[in-house]
């Protein structure tokens, strides 16, 4: 079994709670790593039942003698890896164990994992706090965490991933970055508002999505070549990290901020992107925009069916907002299965085949 996701996203403890009886081994520790990388023999020799091992792309190497003892094996789930670089982990897996681990993303809390609303006092209270674990477990201040959490990524896991030669460009071009959240992906606007080429900026994407910092959601069409090469939209997988790069530091602050609304859609888009991988399933989140600039904000694919749903951080329930649903039901027919307003008011309504949903109720989503 292979479990990733972001850094501090709860990998670790979920691989200790669910095997208790196996060795750890971090190779974030140098001497472990030295040991694994030199003499991989030898340190698999000395766990002859498996373990649980930890950051397993700082070792790429022990993939490929896995391999072997695990083919020789009769035995299933030897070895349990996590780790946080994403692209180097299904690189290390396709190459050397393909069919032979399963793959499971594991995403910050989401919002059934983190139970009570005290947790958290208000909506905005929520979109600055974020959901990672150790902000609640420790009662964090939110800009203090995220502030260490975005540093030690540049110093640490950037530098394993690449060489940026100006790490302050790279920063700025993060924070501009999450300006654009829920908009559409543009690397022109960017390379000329960071200051940087139209490659490099491509190049960063990548390592974002890499490492789980952001993930593009691609537009929905009806020809999957058409997905490959539209325009795909920018999200953060955590969106308190969003909001300490947003410079928000406060409820007050946050209520009148210009993106709120686009801080309330990340947040209800990774409800649902979590709630496919805690499922073990892969993404199949789109967006709908037509020619005339109509658009749902999120669309869910699957094998006989579709579900709509448009995202509303306003409390008061309109009936507008049921328009382009409308529009999309009219084009798709009885393709579309379900429709839905998620938004921030506290009732629930039907309306036209479309459910209204308080945003709080999205706790047992089933995609």
């Amino acid at each position: 079994m292979t479990i990733t996701g972001p850094r501090q996203s709860g990998k670790t403890t979920l691989a200790k709670a669910c095997f208790p009886q196996k060795p750890y081994v971090n190779l974030e520790e140098p001497d472990k790593r030295k040991l694994a990388i030199e003499d991989p023999r030898g340190f698999l020799e000395n766990l002859p039942t498996g373990a649980v091992l930890d950051e397993i792309q700082r070792a790429p190497q022990l993939s490929s003698y896995i391999q072997s003892i695990v083919d020789s094996s009769s035995q299933k789930g030897m070895f349990i890896f996590t780790g946080s670089q994403q692209f180097e982990i299904t690189q290390s897996i396709s190459q050397s164990l393909a069919g032979r681990t399963a793959l499971i993303k594991l995403l910050p809390f989401n919002l059934k994992e983190l139970g009570s609303k005290k947790q958290y006092k208000s909506l905005d209270d929520l979109l600055i706090k974020g959901f990672y674990p150790r902000v609640y477990k420790e009662n964090l201040k939110p800009h203090n965490f995220y502030m260490n959490y975005f540093e030690a990524y540049v110093q640490r896991d950037l530098r394993q991933l690449s060489q940026i030669e100006n790490l302050h460009v790279f920063e700025k071009f993060v924070r501009i970055l999450a300006t654009r959240t829920g908009q559409l992906l543009n690397y022109n606007s960017l390379a000329n508002d960071v200051g940087v080429s139209q490659p490099t900026i491509r190049k960063w994407i990548s390592l974002l999505e890499a490492s789980y910092i952001i993930f593009l959601l691609p537009p929905f069409f009806r020809n999957i070549g058409k997905r490959l090469i539209k325009t795909p939209k920018i999200y953060f997988y955590d969106v308190g990290l969003a909001a300490y790069l947003l410079e928000i530091e406060n409820a007050k602050q946050l209520k009148s901020h210009p993106l709120r609304g686009n801080l309330f859609e990340n947040l209800i888009i990774t409800e649902f992107l979590k709630a496919r991988f805690n499922q073990a399933k892969t993404s199949n989140l789109y967006f709908y925009r037509d020619r005339t600039g109509n658009e749902i904000d999120l669309v869910l694919q699957n094998p006989l069916s579709l579900t709509a749903v448009e995202i509303k951080s306003s409390a008061t329930l309109n009936l507008d907002f049921c328009r382009t649903l409308n529009l999309f039901k009219k084009i798709f027919g009885q393709e579309v299965k379900k429709s839905f307003v998620v938004y921030c008011g506290k009732d629930t309504a039907l309306h036209n085949r479309t459910t209204f949903l308080p945003w709080q109720e999205l706790t047992d989503i089933k995609i």
